[in-house]
């Protein structure tokens, strides 16, 4: 009898450990995955990559290979963003090559990646169904920010504005119901979405709704970036329901904040000049200009919005 208590109770010391073990190793992953997300710099992504790799050379593949894969996937983000897409593609051949059913957020992640990497270099179709299955293996483990992320994508890749909206309400739902404070952060970008997909549709009431929630969640994270962002998208509403002198505020004083800040922003510039060229105000000549000189030097800019581009240096009276 004592024996059989001493077994019983050594195996339940036994179980106890292992679930510590356990949570140390889901507390150690979560920490690891933000160790590196949090570098992320999508406007640099050659500077990112550079962090990225000089984590990865530090990681153990055999202590953590989870971890070492999440981190391959974010490699091949950063060369997709540079549209080196060939090299992007290898990485996730890679990490796909290693993939097994105990890693399914790794899955997750090369999906979306697969997918992001797909879209930017025009293969818009062959991306959704990558998204779609990231969202639903993300759903199905319960990881609410990659599932949110995914719904996001399918909603920026779908033909239809039904399905945009539909893809958009989806991740609107998880991240209003979850319980992860960094997949709620998603509130701000997809309503912003939802804004855009208004606006296009010349539904301009809508749409600066939409961008004033936007607003709202992104002055909840605090992050200036982003909320400056939101508040141009909001001026940008106001000159589509010719709200002019409310938008021409709200750009003067982002112009403002950049000046102090020692930098500037071509699409700032862009609005300025619209407004100004709406009241018929020779200081449009000069933002058109500035905002030429800024925007002609993004390449995917350049590339999907010529016309766009050739009218800021008609406007702005470049010469060659």
């Amino acid at each position: 009898m004592r024996v059989a208590i001493i077994c019983v109770v050594a195996m339940a010391l036994l179980s106890m450990m292992a679930l510590a073990k356990g949570g140390e190793e889901k507390k150690a992953e979560e920490s690891n995955v933000l160790d590196f997300d949090k570098l992320w710099d999508y406007g640099k992504p050659g500077e990112t990559r550079v962090l990225f790799e000089e984590h990865l050379a530090k990681a153990d593949k055999a202590v953590d290979l989870s971890y070492y894969l999440q981190l391959q996937t974010q490699i091949a983000r950063t060369l997709g963003l540079q549209q080196m897409f060939d090299s992007a593609h290898v990485i996730l051949d890679e990490v796909e090559s290693q993939l097994s059913d105990d890693l399914p957020l790794v899955k997750v992640r090369c999906l979306l990646e697969r997918g992001r990497t797909l879209n930017s270099s025009g293969k818009k179709k062959e991306s959704e169904p990558l998204f779609i299955e990231s969202y639903e293996l993300a759903t199905k483990i319960g990881a609410d920010f990659y599932a949110i992320d995914a719904a996001h994508m399918v909603a920026i890749v779908a033909e239809s504005r039904e399905d945009r909206m539909k893809w958009s309400l989806l991740g609107i739902d998880i991240a209003e119901k979850t319980s992860d404070k960094r997949a709620r952060g998603w509130l701000g970008s997809i309503t912003n979405n939802v804004g855009w997909d208004y606006h296009d549709a010349g539904e301009y009431e809508d749409a600066l709704k939409m961008f004033e929630k936007a607003l709202a969640f992104r002055e909840e994270s605090g992050k200036q970036k982003s909320i400056n962002i939101a508040k141009w998208c909001v001026a940008r509403a106001y000159r589509s329901l010719e709200r002019y002198d409310e938008a021409l505020e709200i750009q003067l004083a982002l112009e403002s904040f950049h000046k102090e800040a020692g930098d500037s922003d071509g699409y700032v510039w862009e609005e300025l000049g619209e407004l100004y060229h709406v009241k018929k105000d020779d200081k449009a000549t000069a933002y058109f200009a500035m905002a030429y000189e800024a925007l002609s030097k993004i390449n995917w800019l350049v590339e999907s919005q010529p016309e766009r581009i050739e009218r800021l240096k008609k406007l702005g009276k470049v010469e060659e």
